[in-house]
């Protein structure tokens, strides 16, 4: 029996996220057991940058992380739903990706699953950048994209009412574990990201695989031409095996420069004050954070 895990984006109990992740999967005909990962309920830590997973395979903050990444690798497919909070998806789910890096480690066991994504917005058309932040997602955890939707709804339980989400739940429910969604709407010919930037000249930039080109708009619908670049980062998984090399080999050229670069660092050390946290001692109360140097 398949499993199926449901990463929920949300910190709210029985909001629209788990409820339309439990309705695809209640349409899903492949025989599976639902697991369902609130991400706001782990303790997952900010990236630090250092890069020792990548280097040591191990990573020196002291968190929850290595709990999703076994609940990952338990899985053979994922749903992915987060809700829009200021025009972009809930930051629950940045902060998971910010430490990919430490799933590389296991990559042969999370990598190439299939998954869909939704997001759900409370007012139609004002969902911003959620669904490129989910498709960004599922596409650093070199997940099979196989469908993802926006749904509309704002208050808890709606978006299992509106009638013009019924049929595109289906549609997640049935793209699973089949082939994927295709979608008539121009698109990325690399990656089929379908959110771009644009610049003078027709250029043009896919925001989800960040690679450029050109777009056509002689005919009926744009046409974008966009290549490679020299240093991909999640077309295949091999380019994601490859950036990891290169941050590797960037942590020894900092090793490497270190004198150099500390000569600059040092020059803007003591520029301006940081205003500081309320910090709490072993023997009081919370005394007041203080203005101070970079210390």
């Amino acid at each position: 029996m398949k499993k199926i895990l449901a990463l929920i984006g949300s910190p709210r109990k029985l909001g629209n996220c788990e409820i339309v992740a439990k309705m695809i999967s209640g349409q899903i005909k492949e025989p599976h057991e639902l697991n369902l990962l609130r991400i706001s309920d782990f303790n997952i830590k900010l990236c630090r940058g250092c890069y020792m997973c990548l280097i040591k395979n191990k990573c020196p903050l002291k968190d929850d992380l290595g709990l999703v990444i076994d609940a990952f690798a338990e899985a053979d497919a994922f749903i992915v739903a987060a809700p829009t909070y200021c025009l972009g998806a809930n930051a629950s789910l940045k902060l998971l990706a910010d430490r990919i890096l430490f799933f590389y480690s296991r990559n042969a066991e999370i990598w190439g699953k299939p998954a869909v994504g939704v997001g759900v917005a409370g007012i139609e058309g004002k969902e911003g950048s959620t669904k490129l932040q989910i498709d960004s997602f599922m596409t650093l955890f070199q997940m099979q994209i196989k469908a993802s939707e926006i749904l509309y709804g704002a208050m808890p339980g709606e978006a299992a009412l509106e009638d013009a989400n019924k049929p595109l739940i289906s549609g997640l429910a049935n793209a699973l574990f089949n082939d994927p969604v295709k979608d008539s709407a121009p698109g990325c010919p690399l990656c089929g990201g379908d959110t771009f930037r644009f610049y003078e000249n027709n250029r043009v930039r896919c925001m989800l695989c960040s690679n450029e080109g050109k777009v056509d708009t002689s005919g009926l619908f744009p046409v974008f031409h966009i290549g490679t670049s020299s240093h991909e980062l999640l077309l295949t998984q091999q380019d994601a095996l490859s950036h990891g090399q290169w941050l590797q080999q960037m942590k020894q050229k900092f090793g490497e420069d270190k004198t150099k670069l500390k000569q600059v660092t040092r020059q803007y050390a003591d520029m301006g004050s940081w205003i500081r946290p309320l910090e709490k001692t072993d023997t009081g109360p919370e005394r007041r954070g203080q203005r101070g140097k970079n210390g």
